[in-house]
């Protein structure tokens, strides 16, 4: 089974068709192969979507040197507007304000529904996305050499906040008990 950061937001097909999948027994190894496969790409997710967000709110050029990079994951994301590296200083604004498509509202909703979705309600999934979500946001701070904009840390805050919430929902306890 594999699981990926590139699958579409959008379930393209009837998600209740999927429900008897999760029914089926598997053994211990495809399930820990699973959970890897799930906090690895929350991990990309998080790393990605955090250095978007950085990298528009900088004003040096060092962004153009992952262009290629970039903008598979745009694509892979639903964006399909000019190339981020053409976008003037007013248009690079525009993409992270409130209602952008990198503002933190949508990013954090994106990072979170992938984690939330990729899980299918299982309580050790959420948890490995979770822990995806952190490291990459460590991972992204460590490659910015600090601390990350105000933007990408609310956003964070907001995805765990909302993989939190969908874990209580679900009846979890948001601590990690086995540690």
């Amino acid at each position: 089974m594999q699981v990926s950061s590139n699958m579409g937001l959008t379930p393209s097909v009837d998600v209740s068709k999927i429900k008897p999948l999760y029914t089926e027994k598997i053994s211990k190894e495809d399930v820990e192969e699973i959970k890897e496969q799930l906090a690895q790409n929350a991990n990309a997710m998080a790393f990605n979507s955090a250095s978007v967000q950085s990298a528009l709110k900088r004003e040096d050029e060092l962004f153009a040197k992952e262009y290629d990079a970039f903008q598979s994951f745009l694509s892979d994301i639903g964006y399909s507007g000019k190339p981020i590296a053409q976008l003037s200083k007013e248009e690079a604004a525009e993409l992270v304000s409130e209602d952008g498509i990198f503002g933190i509202k949508q990013t954090s909703e994106r990072i979170a529904n992938f984690v939330i979705n990729g899980a299918g309600g299982d309580e050790d999934l959420l948890r490995a996305g979770r822990e995806g979500m952190l490291r990459g946001f460590k991972e992204a701070e460590a490659m910015w050499g600090g601390e990350l904009p105000e933007i990408s840390q609310e956003t964070m805050k907001r995805a765990i906040e909302m993989v939190d919430k969908a874990m209580y929902d679900l009846g979890f306890s948001v601590i990690d008990e086995e540690v």
